[in-house]
């Protein structure tokens, strides 16, 4: 869904001085990006290589989804002076304290627009620094208990990856896991028990995810995958390696093994009728819900014959 455009958000007449250069001293701090808002938030980004482009496109150094962002919509350069910021022709522009900017040196604290809602704070981070914030990154993004990422962030996620899709033509794939009778295993076991299926059940599914999967624990027992570029047969493909992989991993704790199965539902964007990202939630959690009704251990996609 489309974002209303904010206008001049970061109006900030405070001025530092320019940030010294990356590489004044070795193994000190280094220029670094810290996602405040948008869909990537509490994401960093270490600014390492000599030149670094931010866009929407597939082949940029830091994708970033947001609606208004161009495909190469700015470009960060390691001078003399420390890193330069270059706006690359963009559409909507790269607003700088909120201030439109074509070709500005950084400072320590800056903060940069991009788009309607992405906004970046540069800043130079030590080690210590860089622990630190992906520790506060690692807390407000991931479950507690599986570390996949949580809900908050799927949510967020799926609209800018389902708004590309659908602008460029280019395949998403929505997987919908769920343990079958998991109330069963924790009556029988005990939740601590339950506790430890789902963590095991979401390092098992990790080891299966390439680089453009995104795995959230949706709730409960249940756990979304965002497949960006994903076409239909290679998300079924995958749910099956996941159902049969699950099925087959020795579940067990305190010595008692656990029989553990999962049921799949998979959607699809583009698709015809589809137009948000709660169609598209809507459709892989009703297959989900067939493949349960099937007789579970299965998978089902959205819109085939079960």
């Amino acid at each position: 869904m489309a974002r209303d455009r904010v206008a001049n958000p970061l109006e900030d007449t405070t001025r530092m001085a320019p940030a010294p250069p990356a590489d004044a001293h070795e193994g000190g701090p280094a220029p670094a990006l810290v996602v405040l808002s948008g869909s990537n938030v509490g994401e960093m980004y270490r600014i390492e290589k000599d030149a670094v482009v931010i866009g929407r496109g597939d082949r940029v150094d830091i994708r970033l989804v947001d609606d208004g962002i161009s495909r190469e919509h700015v470009r960060l350069t390691k001078v003399a002076g420390g890193v330069e910021l270059q706006d690359l022709g963009s559409t909507n522009g790269t607003f700088r304290n909120g201030k439109r900017v074509d070709r500005e040196l950084l400072a320590e604290g800056d903060k940069i627009l991009l788009g309607s809602t992405t906004i970046l704070k540069f800043s130079l981070q030590d080690h210590l620094d860089e622990m630190f914030q992906r520790q506060m990154s690692e807390s407000a993004l991931r479950d507690g208990l599986t570390r996949a990422y949580n809900k908050r962030y799927f949510i967020d996620r799926i609209d800018s990856e389902l708004q590309h899709a659908l602008r460029h033509g280019t395949p998403l794939a929505l997987l919908f896991l769920d343990i079958d009778h998991f109330k069963k295993i924790n009556d029988a076991h005990g939740h601590p028990a339950g506790d430890h299926v789902l963590t095991e059940l979401a390092r098992v599914v990790m080891t299966l995810l390439g680089d453009d999967c995104t795995l959230a624990r949706f709730g409960g027992e249940e756990f979304a995958i965002l497949g960006r570029g994903m076409d239909l047969d290679a998300a079924s493909v995958l749910s099956e390696q996941l159902r049969a992989a699950v099925a087959a991993h020795p579940f067990s704790f305190d010595g008692r093994p656990i029989s553990v199965t999962v049921s799949v539902g998979v959607a699809r964007a583009p698709d015809p009728g589809l137009a948000t990202a709660g169609d598209l939630v809507a459709r892989a959690d009703e297959a989900m819900y067939a493949a349960k009704r099937g007789g579970r251990n299965r998978v089902v996609v959205a819109g085939q014959a079960t």
